[in-house]
């Protein structure tokens, strides 16, 4: 049998979230392996035994997509606790469920918290002053309008951060309560770091053309 070293229990530990004794249990189970040893933990519920906010997911994989004959491509990283559940067959789906989702949804921000104070205010303002405008709403209280206000940001929140998203495959969940479902099945802490979104052309002057002949010659009046 392998010799169990207070070390490799302690590093189990760490990464599990496990007590001491069900750590050194389950490593003297797996014959010394850590990566066996977490799987027994995960399949007896105890490496989710930890609260997972707070914890540090410097694990994960760097996932890409690419749609529309090249013309729309993402690149993404999402994070977890450990390589073991980075390398495992549901977590790369995750991410490349999340590089499609982009490609497909083009959110701004992954959380409400990376939206800069400006936008946001901006955001706010525009969607006052369109209550105010708004016939409907001419006779209402502030207080009303302040809801109708918060309720038009969450469709901006719905449009713009990732985390809001209706998930593209199955729009009657969001990215957020995707990924939390993960969470729950790998019993670590999952996060989308970052993202970047390209689109062919995006940001470039379009070439000058006559727009009515263009227009014409679509109609077929080009004579």
């Amino acid at each position: 049998m392998a010799e169990i070293t207070a070390s490799a229990v302690k590093a189990l530990r760490e990464k599990t979230g496990a007590g001491m004794m069900e750590c050194k249990s389950a490593l003297i189970e797996a014959g010394g392996n850590e990566e066996l040893a977490i799987e027994i933990l995960r399949k007896r519920g105890l490496a989710s035994a930890k609260k997972k906010e707070g914890r540090i997911a410097a694990e994960g994989a760097v996932g890409s997509y690419i749609h529309m004959g090249g013309k729309v491509g993402v690149l993404v990283e999402v994070n977890c606790e450990t390589d073991f559940v980075a390398r495992t067959e549901e977590f790369q789906q995750l991410v490349k469920d999340i590089a499609m989702h982009i490609a497909a949804a083009e959110p701004r921000y992954v959380s409400r918290e990376e939206i800069p104070a400006e936008v946001l205010e901006k955001e706010r303002e525009i969607a006052r002053e369109q209550a105010k405008s708004d016939p409907k709403n001419a006779n209402k209280p502030e207080h009303v309008i302040e809801k109708i206000v918060e309720g038009r940001l969450a469709k901006f929140y719905e449009e713009t951060v990732l985390l809001d998203q209706p998930f593209v495959k199955d729009p009657a969940k969001t990215v957020k309560e995707l990924i939390e479902e993960k969470i729950a099945k790998t019993g670590e802490r999952i996060a989308v770091r970052r993202f970047t979104r390209y689109k062919m052309g995006e940001g470039l002057e379009k070439r000058a053309a006559d727009f009515g002949a263009e227009v014409a010659a679509l109609l077929g009046n080009d004579q």
